[in-house]
């Protein structure tokens, strides 16, 4: 398959992230997880210093939570379907911290979960370290019904400098890559429908740093701040 770049963030200037592409979410509800975080828009969690996005969580009182971090969405600004993505991303070690690169549907302000469609491009929990989860969420298959597509990918030196993690999206798969080693393939159904597959529309990117939560577990306040840090985001389309 050919490619030709669409769209890239390769956060060369030290500010805040570009707002031509970046939405940044503030809000402490928990999403649907009970996540221990509050997402803030404040300079020591979201930065951009010597070429790297640095989300960064703290152990720090802010309204009703104990913890802050931050999250960024190209909601509105840029969209994605079909192609390849690449994000080169350094993930943080200890317990209860739960990054995540992922994907929405475009439409779930009006579909709403899961029928919007999730994709999740990595996942990671301290708890599991060593471990990064790819996945696609449905209406049809999703975690709650847990009956969703996913992946575990044991990766020794995940925790060492950067990896690249990426996908190949094509109108009847999804492939999942770590530094240009292929994972697994999610295949679409024969006549699927869009609670089956719903991965034909434009979707959105997320980067965020959880903390805890249904999945993040028990959080060690020991290891705060800690931080996911983003090298660079480049987007392509096929090439013809």
């Amino acid at each position: 398959m050919k490619y030709k770049l669409l769209w890239e963030d390769q956060f060369s200037k030290d500010r805040k992230p570009d707002e031509k592409i970046w939405n940044i979410e503030v809000g402490g509800t928990g999403f649907g997880n009970n996540e221990d975080q509050f997402y803030v828009n404040h300079s020591k969690n979201l930065f951009i210093k010597d070429g790297v996005l640095n989300i960064v969580a703290h152990k720090e009182k802010h309204e009703h939570c104990e913890y802050t971090s931050a999250k960024l969405t190209t909601f509105g600004k840029k969209s994605i379907q079909y192609g390849r993505v690449e994000i080169m991303a350094k993930i943080p070690e200890g317990k209860g911290t739960w990054p995540a690169i992922w994907f929405l549907g475009e439409n779930k302000k009006e579909s709403g979960w899961p029928l919007c469609g999730e994709i999740d491009l990595m996942e990671h929990v301290g708890k599991d370290p060593k471990h990064i989860h790819f996945s696609l969420h449905s209406k049809a298959y999703n975690h709650r019904l847990n009956n969703h597509p996913t992946f575990i990918a044991y990766h020794e030196d995940i925790f060492k400098g950067f990896h690249e993690y990426a996908i190949d999206w094509s109108e009847d798969s999804i492939t999942f890559y770590i530094d240009q080693v292929k994972y697994i393939t999610f295949t679409k159904q024969q006549n699927a429908t869009v609670e089956q597959w719903p991965f034909d529309q434009k979707f959105y990117l997320i980067l965020n740093l959880a903390i805890g939560g249904n999945w993040g577990g028990a959080i060690d306040d020991s290891i705060f701040p800690v931080s996911l840090q983003i090298k660079y985001v480049k987007v392509y389309e096929k090439s013809e």
